[in-house]
């Protein structure tokens, strides 16, 4: 009835609010035997993504309710954004059809924080994510560099910076993933950091990408644990010139 109920409410939003370029934040959250992890800055990163919108002229759907991914729903977006989702996203293979429909035929997408922790078992995910979640060490403060200046991401920011956050190391990194900040796996406070050379770009943990791969637009940050960072004017920027970028609003 839920999911009947949201279908019905998306089709019947009127015209003016159906027009222009619209987002779909996307924020499923599964509990399962491995994890019952939630994050708490799902609400924050919503705001903070309304607020986005709301400024550059972009309409923001928020929901968790993965009955949005069909093909006809998928029509009314430019770009989906999963935020901090963790484990399945989808209940079934029409869902994971549509999802990958949309992206192979031009819409945008991007994955904040915890995105690739997202259906980790499902092949084309992971690759156009960037990649799947393995391990972070504790939260820690640690030097991010930018290698890629000129993208809207990253625009104006510092050469390198300190950031306190969970510092993601991932696998089966898309051949086509395009590092925008890094940081170094040497200079962490974790033991086992070595362990995970699959992880490593030019000897460097991906922290911020972009992937273009089939004329693709994704765009992930692996940064944003913290429900504050979502209330910080640096990384609303960091996440507002991503977005803009997904959609093509930005070059």
């Amino acid at each position: 009835m839920k999911r009947f109920l949201l279908l019905c409410l998306l089709a019947a939003m009127p015209a003016n609010a159906q027009s222009g370029t619209r987002v779909l934040v996307y924020t499923r959250t599964t509990v399962t035997q491995r994890t019952s992890y939630i994050h708490d800055n799902i609400a924050s990163s919503v705001a903070a993504l309304r607020q986005i919108g709301a400024a550059h002229g972009l309409a923001v759907d928020a929901t968790d309710d993965p009955a949005v991914f069909t093909r006809a729903n998928l029509k009314r977006y430019e770009a989906i954004v999963f935020s901090n989702t963790n484990n399945e996203a989808f209940t079934s293979d029409g869902q994971r059809q549509a999802f990958r429909y949309f992206v192979e035929h031009g819409g945008g997408l991007v994955g904040l924080h915890s995105a690739t922790t997202t259906e980790r078992q499902w092949p084309f995910f992971v690759s156009v994510m960037g990649g799947a979640f393995v391990r972070h060490p504790k939260l820690q403060k640690f030097t991010v560099r930018v290698v890629d200046a000129k993208h809207p991401a990253t625009r104006g920011m510092p050469a390198s910076f300190e950031w306190e956050d969970e510092c993601y190391f991932h696998e089966s990194l898309a051949p086509g993933l395009h590092p925008l900040l890094v940081t170094d796996p040497n200079a962490l406070d974790d033991p086992d950091s070595g362990k995970y050379p699959g992880s490593l770009v030019n000897k460097m943990i991906p922290l911020a990408w972009t992937v273009t791969t089939g004329g693709r637009r994704v765009f992930c940050t692996a940064l944003g644990h913290q429900k504050e960072h979502y209330s910080d004017p640096f990384f609303v920027k960091h996440i507002a010139g991503g977005l803009l970028w997904a959609v093509g609003k930005s070059k």
